[in-house]
């Protein structure tokens, strides 16, 4: 059974445009005089998928019981010219800081970054045109109407990471959320055991007339980068801060040797990634007022005071946080924004508009496929002359006659177009 109080930040659903209506193929008829005209209307357009960021979502946890969205379908086209009516669009909200990207090839679409940040996902399908639309000046009465387009479902990767300036991470119970507690308004669980934070906990700091937002990261474990414990779901939080901050529990009270725990998270940090290993850091040695910490603060500076800053910190007293907040502070003016995750600028849903084609050989039979192939069954009707002659004119107009010429084509080969077959006439 699903706990529904956990943390969800990383989850898999399946959405779908509208399809759209098919136009009518009607014609108008008074008492005693049937059958004077065309008039079917249009289909109406499918509904389109849109994803919205929404600062008032704090993970992905409704994604776990809600995984299909649907957009509804466009109506069919009426008689006496009556258009059908479109589709509802569906809108998905989630937290800011929503990563989206597509199942099956890994790619980014969009990096939902700012409150109210709306991005079309799926293009909902256009409705058939009705028989009206096919008059011309020889075709007065055509029989045929063209079916909406149909479109595909997809399955889509939504991935939150945690947006902030200040990562705070090291080993569990090193005292990061007691820490976060006194530099913030955020009030996280703080108990005196392992993993009492199962989620980021966000904060905003407020040092004079400067501000930040800090997030409080799980605590880490030896073999995380592997994904030991938790390890990948907390460590790609910590990819999208621009600055560190490093608790060590420098009492060393649970047996535990600071400068190794200090050796070990950034060892996790670069099994996971370059990015992360490169980010800056800021220490805080914490539990500074337990016995035997002194002496390990002469240790841990030896070892790394040229290389970092390093603050002796109390967090449950809040003694050394004003230099560690100084410091912070004025770190991160020297640092860039946060930026958000580039999208596939090539990536896209292709819809069945975009008329393509490909001919292979099967056997003595030349078979054309592709979305042009889709296009045409929708449009064609077999037993009707003009639309035949429709179907013909496509084939030449997009290439495929050519094509199929520059193959070796002969007079008498079979053509396989959808579910028409036809011997080849130059």
């Amino acid at each position: 059974m699903t706990d529904k109080n956990s943390f969800t930040d990383k989850v898999k659903i399946t959405i779908k445009s509208g399809d759209g209506g098919d136009g009518m193929n009607s014609f108008k008829s008074y008492k005693g005089k049937p059958a004077c005209g065309p008039d079917g209307g249009d289909g109406g357009k499918g509904g389109d998928v849109y994803i919205v960021a929404d600062r008032g979502l704090n993970d992905l946890l409704p994604f776990r019981f809600t995984s299909k969205y649907f957009a509804e379908n466009g109506e069919r086209g009426g008689t006496n010219l009556c258009f059908g009516r479109g589709g509802k669009d569906v809108i998905i909200k989630v937290p800011v800081g929503t990563v989206v990207k597509d199942f099956e090839s890994g790619a980014v679409i969009a990096d939902m970054f700012t409150d109210g940040e709306k991005k079309l996902i799926a293009e909902g399908g256009r409705g058939g045109k009705g028989n009206t639309r096919f008059t011309t000046s020889r075709r007065h009465a055509p029989n045929f109407a063209q079916k909406g387009e149909k479109t595909e479902p997809h399955v889509l990767v939504l991935e939150l990471k945690v947006i902030a300036d200040v990562g705070i991470i090291g080993f569990p119970n090193v005292g990061k959320s007691t820490l976060l507690s006194k530099i913030s308004a955020a009030r996280p669980k703080v108990a005196n055991y392992h993993f009492t934070t199962l989620s980021p906990n966000l904060g905003v700091v407020k040092v004079y007339d400067k501000s930040f937002v800090a997030a409080d990261i799980p605590g880490l474990i030896e073999g995380a980068a592997q994904g030991a414990g938790l390890g990948h779901d907390f460590l790609r939080h910590i990819e999208r801060t621009r600055l560190l901050l490093h608790v060590v529990d420098i009492s060393g009270s649970e047996g535990r040797d600071p400068v190794e725990d200090f050796k070990k998270i950034n060892a996790e940090l670069s099994g996971y990634s370059k990015k992360l290993a490169a980010l800056p850091q800021v220490i805080a040695l914490n539990k500074c007022d337990v016995y035997g910490a002194e002496e390990n603060i002469k240790i841990f500076k030896k070892k790394y005071g040229r290389k970092y800053k390093i603050f002796p910190v109390t967090a449950v007293s809040g003694e050394g946080l004003q230099p560690l907040l100084d410091e912070l502070v004025a770190k991160l003016a020297t640092l860039p924004p946060v930026a958000r995750e580039e999208a596939d600028e090539n990536f896209t849903y292709r819809k069945p508009s975009d008329l393509g084609f490909e001919i292979y050989k099967d056997g003595d039979a030349y078979v054309v496929v592709g979305s042009l192939v889709d296009m045409l069954c929708r449009n064609v009707v077999l037993s009707d002359p003009d639309s035949m002659a429709y179907f013909q004119k496509i084939l030449r107009e997009k290439g495929v006659i050519a094509k199929l010429n520059d193959m070796g084509i002969e007079e008498g080969d079979t053509v396989v177009v959808g579910d028409v077959e036809f011997d080849f006439v130059p």
